[in-house]
This record gives C-alpha cells, sequence and structure tokens, in this order.
C-alpha cells in the first residue's frame, strides 16, 4: 500500500460516501487504500431512517439512491467499478489493471463476473425485495444468496485454479481491480455462512489479500461506522 496522503496534500478535495458493510463502498476503500489516498468520508446508513441513500440530499448527489459516490474536486462518481478505473487514472501507481491488453482483459473479466453476474444477486435491494414484496422468510433468503454465490464462485475457482497468470493473487502477484472485488464477495460469502471449502484457490488468494495491509484497513469492521 503507498504511504497515505491526505486530500490537499495529493490531489484536490476527494470525498467517500459509504457504508461499512456494503461490498461496493468496500471495494472503494480497497482501492483508495492502495493507491495511498485517504479521502473525506461520508457515512450513509443503508437502513437507519428507512435507508439514508433515499434522503433527497443524497438522492441529489446520486439519482441512483446506491454506494459509493466519489466525489472528487467536486465532480461525482458513482458505481464503483468506475469509480477504480478512474483512481487508476488520476493515481496510476500502484496500478490496479495490468500494462498489457490481454491482462487487462482478464482482470476485468473476473471483476465483472463478480461485480456484475454474484454481487447484484446477493446485494441490499434484492434482499429487500425477497423479504418484503415476494415474503420469503431470512432462511430462504439466506438459502438464495448462498445459492447464487456457490453458483458463481464454482466458475471463478475453476477459471483460476486453471489458468496459469493466476498467482498470489487472481492475476499473478500484485493486487488488481479483480481481488478488490473477489475479497469483499468472499466477506459476504462468510456472512451468510457459505462453505468455502470448494474453493481453495479463492480463499488463498483471500488470506493473501487480508495480509496486506490496504485489504485489512478496508475491512467492514475496521470501519468507523462499523456496528
Amino acid at each position: 500500500m503507498a504511504e497515505l496522503v491526505s486530500c490537499d496534500e495529493a490531489l484536490p478535495r476527494v470525498v467517500l460516501y459509504g457504508y461499512f458493510r456494503s461490498s461496493a463502498a468496500f471495494r472503494a476503500r480497497i482501492a483508495l487504500n492502495l493507491k495511498g489516498i485517504a479521502p473525506e468520508t461520508r457515512y450513509v446508513h443503508l437502513l437507519k431512517d428507512g435507508g439514508q441513500q433515499h434522503a433527497a440530499e443524497y438522492k441529489a448527489l446520486n439519482p441512483q439512491e446506491l454506494i459509493p459516490a466519489l466525489v472528487h474536486d467536486g465532480h461525482t462518481i458513482t458505481q464503483s467499478l468506475a469509480i477504480i478505473e478512474y483512481l487508476d487514472e488520476i493515481a496510476p501507481e500502484p496500478p490496479l489493471l495490468p500494462a498489457d491488453p490481454l491482462g487487462r482483459a482478464r482482470v476485468r473479466s473476473i471483476a465483472y463476473q463478480i461485480a456484475c453476474d454474484i454481487h447484484p444477486l446477493n446485494n441490499l435491494r434484492m434482499l429487500q425485495y425477497l423479504k418484503r414484496t415476494l415474503s420469503q422468510d431470512d432462511a430462504a433468503v439466506a438459502a438464495w444468496q448462498r445459492h447464487w454465490i456457490a453458483t458463481g464462485f464454482a466458475a471463478l475457482e475453476a477459471q483460476l485454479a486453471r489458468d496459469e497468470e493466476t498467482g498470489a493473487f487472481c492475476h499473478r502477484d500484485t493486487p488488481t481491480m479483480a481481488d478488490v472485488c473477489l475479497i469483499p464477495q468472499m466477506a459476504n460469502a462468510r456472512r451468510v455462512e457459505l462453505d468455502l471449502a470448494p474453493y481453495p484457490t479463492l480463499a488463498r488468494i483471500e488470506a493473501a489479500a487480508l495480509a496486506h495491509p490496504a485489504f485489512d484497513a478496508a475491512l467492514p469492521k475496521n470501519q468507523p461506522d462499523a456496528e
């Protein structure tokens, strides 16, 4: 992890709107830590007050009413993957995408599998719909989460286990956007008590990542708004 510097020292004002338990905000925190950027932080509690992301003030910032949102020099960027790539462009070191086109495509493919195919089926909006609209109980909702995480993890494990480009991390031996996406999803899997024994490659990469201070500092339990 690069040495942390304040916004004033490194970049014009950077503000991160997040919530400790949000996987997408978790990704943004990891990326910021890897880049050595210490943003101002605004906490948006996704459950209190009916969900603070629905408040008019936040909706004016992000009409999707989702987190995270990153404000840099007065400009708002939403969607965690867009935030990660934006950070990679304004603060190129250390890079979160490989230099070669095939490497970049591979890392993006892994990241998109997690962020676009696994995570959306397990995010808060989906779970609330299952409970409130479809009248599913907690056990059914947890089973739903385990099913879709396991389905995604099975494919990801097969891909990473057989690919010679897999190293200590998802892509060789330094963290990339792929790991930034994987570690929060591993945390989600643990929270719903998914058996991770079938995914030894993912577990090995998780262990390597959590030994890195940028990932450890971004853990939900280490956030000031953690409950």
